[in-house]
């Protein structure tokens, strides 16, 4: 099924938007391991609702609640399942789009496979909504990276074409993680912050949606982790994180603009620091052959809008087979990229850790 995932460690998120509880079951995490749970929470606090008006109104305290799998304040061995209460639900909201399918969401084509029996309220499972529990198996696997010296950070590279610096592809250092800005968005430069937050307010007050880019490094990456062909660190991140509601595209290391290069500029040197292999560049993004090379492994990600706006839009009615205009009620997010960053973290923290699995 389409909500498991993983080679070496399997996650299966599981619940609908406005159901009861949503939640994550993880199988091969490490017994022993003691996670913080309180920087879990912390975690977890910088993907939930409600924060601020550049987010949907809809709060929900994201606490997160461990079933199985920890014992004694470790992981014990056993399938860890962790779970979110859905407390502030409102179905009503969602109870026209059966037949009216909302431009830019998933109503009509899940109204087709699942001959309309899908859960319609807030989007169901098709909904960002189940990104939190993706947010607990990722921050978990951040934990036990970090203290294999491997560290992960991501940072809002545009929104609505108001960019922020990217991060140095080669001498990244946790530092500069540290160094991130928080306020009132995640960026490098902090003074690009408030320019995306206004660019954010205005979509907001003209009942329309932004979107952006989110740009991701992992540090401390030993060399060989990953496989050629079908099991490359590109196509083992790529694979999470397209389970992201709003991901339309990803690239890594120079990306794109490797089609407007020369091989002798795109290709990345070779030289001796330290006693180590390094290159003088990093145009690949860290991955050679879909095997890390050792350096900062790069990727950025494009967070369509929202599609959920207020703006009367045109759409059809199923059951009478004829054309009509919707106007959208209901909380959403004026602009999704901000929330999907730490999201973005764990997809990418939980694909890493999968993959060093196969090395040790």
């Amino acid at each position: 099924m389409s909500s498991f995932w993983g080679k070496n460690i399997r996650i299966s998120i599981f619940g609908q938007s406005h159901s009861e509880a949503i939640g994550v079951t993880v199988d091969g995490l490490p017994a022993g391991f003691r996670p913080d749970l309180e920087k879990l929470n912390s975690f977890m606090q910088r993907r939930a609702p409600g924060q601020s008006k550049l987010t949907t109104p809809r709060r929900e305290a994201d606490a997160v609640e461990f079933v199985s799998g920890i014992a004694n304040g470790a992981l014990c061995g056993a399938p860890l399942c962790a779970m979110i209460h859905n407390t502030n639900v409102r179905p009503g909201d969602y109870s026209e789009f059966s037949d009216s399918p909302r431009p830019g969401h998933a109503d009509f084509t899940a109204s087709v496979k699942y001959g309309g029996n899908q859960d319609q309220s807030g989007g169901g499972h098709f909904s960002g909504r189940l990104t939190a529990p993706l947010c607990i198996a990722g921050a978990l696997c951040m934990q036990i990276l970090e203290e294999k010296g491997i560290r992960i950070a991501a940072h809002i590279e545009s929104i609505a074409g108001i960019r922020d610096k990217r991060f140095d592809p080669v001498n990244l250092s946790s530092a500069d993680f540290d160094a991130l800005c928080s306020d009132p968005l995640t960026v490098i430069d902090g003074s690009v912050s408030e320019k995306m937050a206004a660019a954010v307010d205005a979509a907001r007050l003209a009942n329309d949606s932004v979107g952006g880019i989110i740009e991701c490094a992992a540090i401390g990456l030993p060399v060989g982790i990953g496989d050629p062909m079908f099991d490359g660190m590109e196509n083992i991140i790529s694979s999470i994180v397209f389970g992201i509601p709003a991901v339309k595209g990803i690239e890594f290391g120079s990306g794109f603009e490797c089609a407007d290069m020369l091989g002798s500029s795109c290709n990345d040197a070779y030289h001796i620091e330290d006693g180590a292999v390094r290159t003088a560049t990093n145009n690949n993004g860290g991955i050679l052959g879909g095997i890390t090379n050792g350096m900062p492994l790069i990727f950025r990600v494009a967070i369509k809008p929202t599609p959920s706006i207020a703006k009367a839009q045109q759409t059809v009615s199923l059951s009478q087979m004829a054309e009509k205009t919707l106007e959208i009620k209901g909380r959403h997010d004026p602009c999704i990229v901000p929330r999907a960053v730490p999201c973005i973290e764990a997809a990418a923290a939980i694909a890493i850790y999968d993959a060093l699995r196969s090395k040790i």
